[in-house]
C-alpha cells in the first residue's frame, strides 16, 4: 500500500482542488496574501500525510498527521476569514469537506496510535 490509496489522502487532494478553484475568484490584491496562506495550508495537508507514510515509521507517521491536523485547522480559519471579506460565500460542501478531512485525519491518528 501507498499514501495514494488511502482515503484520507485523497479526500485531502479533492479539498486541496477545491480551494485552489475558489480562491482564483479572489481579489489580484490577495495573491501574495490569503490567496496564498490557503493554497500552501491546503497543500501541506496531502503533502504531510505522504511525507510521514514514506517514513515508513509508525511515530514518525504519527507526527505528520498531527501537522496535516494543524494545516487543516489553520485552512478552515482561513475559509472562515475568506466569507468574512466576503471573497466567497459559505459553501456547505467545503464545509462537509472539511469535516470529513477532520474525521479522516483523527480515524487514522488514533489507528496509528492503537498500533503503538
Amino acid at each position: 500500500m501507498n499514501h495514494k490509496e488511502m482515503d484520507v489522502w485523497k479526500r485531502s487532494m479533492d479539498l486541496a482542488e477545491a480551494v485552489y478553484k475558489i480562491s482564483e475568484k479572489f481579489p489580484s490584491n490577495e495573491i501574495f496574501g490569503l490567496t496564498s496562506q490557503m493554497r500552501r495550508a491546503a497543500v501541506s495537508i496531502p503533502s504531510n500525510l505522504a511525507e510521514g507514510f514514506a517514513r515508513k515509521s509508525k511515530r514518525e507517521f504519527l507526527q505528520f498527521l498531527n501537522i496535516s491536523l494543524g494545516s487543516l485547522a489553520e485552512l478552515e480559519t482561513q475559509i472562515l476569514l475568506a466569507i468574512r471579506l466576503k471573497y466567497i460565500a459559505y459553501d456547505k460542501s467545503l464545509e462537509n469537506m472539511i469535516i470529513n478531512s477532520r474525521r479522516l485525519l483523527l480515524g487514522t491518528r488514533n489507528h496509528i496510535n492503537k498500533q503503538l
